[in-house]
């Protein structure tokens, strides 16, 4: 079976993870989660990167940050993670959700335009499949209403709009490194602040509320409770982890876009044909082919090519189902205007295995067997 997706790792990892534990400083902020910080500040070009236990930690963050709260709206695609949504209607406030462009399943600016209210206090993009939404209007509209502006970059680590890196265009970005992802540290994530006003209160956030980064600093004699907070560390084990990840990151993406344009080049006469649609990815936005798709005629078509190539082989998945459909959805947020596009565009979507060393076999295996359905 050719699996959908197989955890990054380049054969080194090991080697780092047992320097952690030579060290015994296995806490977060150690030796090696500094390693990664420092890389992502000087390739981001942030003010601050922060290593977290997860994306979703690192979006709660950003939910304590901009000090959500009851009688707050947050603006977001229906189309998404749980965690999106989830990081907010934890701090009381109210999710409305928005359609999708179809052509990139990213946010729709049109609809955001649409859906402010009085009481809408921020947008939370999604870069879908490291595809970057439209920034520039997404930045006018937050300008223009004094909103908060949040990039979910899950996915989108080394991936740009205008040249500019995911996560550092609005506020602030997050930054998923979970065993799906181009890197991972198996569980782990990012906080990436691009005001730097808000750094000191974000270290005291990740200390369980506490001064105690200043403390480490020798900023005070002692650290005691400041503000509300959790433990939002990463261990230095993970840490170790990722800092190989991230210092492989150009060979790793280079051959993650290979397999990205073979896909590509190969099932453009099966769109030609109208059997499929392709990804599209804007002129101003360059990918880091964390996933490949193609869309079906309907939901009946795509279970029936799931099933096909898993006969053969292939373990091919669908994706998100709406947050706005889902019974926590219907509880704490709303769809604001029609739903034109997300849901019927989801049912379509199916996503091919894609991975670090996947190899050209297996691609020509999923290639075949993609033709010999649609023959069929």
């Amino acid at each position: 079976m050719i699996p959908f997706n197989k955890p990054c790792t380049t054969g080194k990892e090991g080697a780092a993870v047992q320097e952690a534990i030579s060290n015994q400083v296995l806490k977060g902020n150690g030796p090696f989660g500094e390693k990664c910080t420092n890389w992502l500040e000087n390739r981001l070009g942030c003010a601050k990167a922060m290593l977290t236990p997860s994306c979703t930690a690192a979006l709660e963050m950003t939910a304590l940050l901009t000090n959500m709260g009851e009688g707050d709206e947050v603006i977001l695609p229906s189309y998404t993670f749980v965690s999106t949504a989830n990081a907010f209607a934890l701090r009381g406030a109210a999710i409305r959700f928005v359609d999708v462009d179809p052509a990139t399943m990213n946010i729709d600016p049109k609809q955001v335009a649409s859906a402010i209210t009085e009481r809408t206090k921020a947008i939370v993009v999604v870069h879908y499949a490291g595809v970057s939404c439209d920034m520039d209007a997404i930045m006018d509209i937050a300008n223009k209403h004094h909103l908060w502006v949040i990039e979910d970059a899950a996915q989108g680590l080394m991936s740009t709009y205008k040249g500019k890196p995911l996560g550092t265009i609005g506020h602030f970005g997050t930054i998923s490194f979970h065993e799906t992802k181009n890197y991972t540290s198996g569980e782990g994530g990012a906080l990436i602040i691009n005001d730097p006003d808000a750094i000191d209160r974000a270290e005291i956030l990740q200390e369980k509320g506490t001064n105690r980064s200043q403390f480490i600093k020798g900023m005070v004699d002692k650290y005691t409770w400041r503000d509300i907070g959790s433990s939002y560390l990463l261990s230095d084990i993970n840490a170790a982890y990722l800092s190989v990840q991230l210092t492989y990151a150009d060979v790793i993406n280079r051959q993650r876009l290979d397999v990205w344009e073979q896909y590509n080049e190969s099932l453009k006469p099966l769109m030609a044909a109208g059997k499929v649609m392709l990804p599209y990815v804007p002129e101003n936005c360059e990918h880091n082919a964390h996933m490949y798709y193609v869309k079906t005629k309907d939901d009946t078509e795509r279970t029936a090519l799931i099933d096909y190539l898993k006969e053969n082989d292939v373990m091919a998945v669908t994706h998100y189902v709406p947050l706005h459909s889902a019974h926590a959805g219907r509880i704490y947020g709303k769809f604001i205007g029609d739903d034109v596009f997300t849901t019927i565009e989801s049912e379509k979507l199916v996503r091919l295995p894609i991975y670090f060393g996947i190899g050209e076999e297996a691609i020509e295996h999923v290639v075949k067997h993609l033709y010999k359905f649609y023959e069929a």
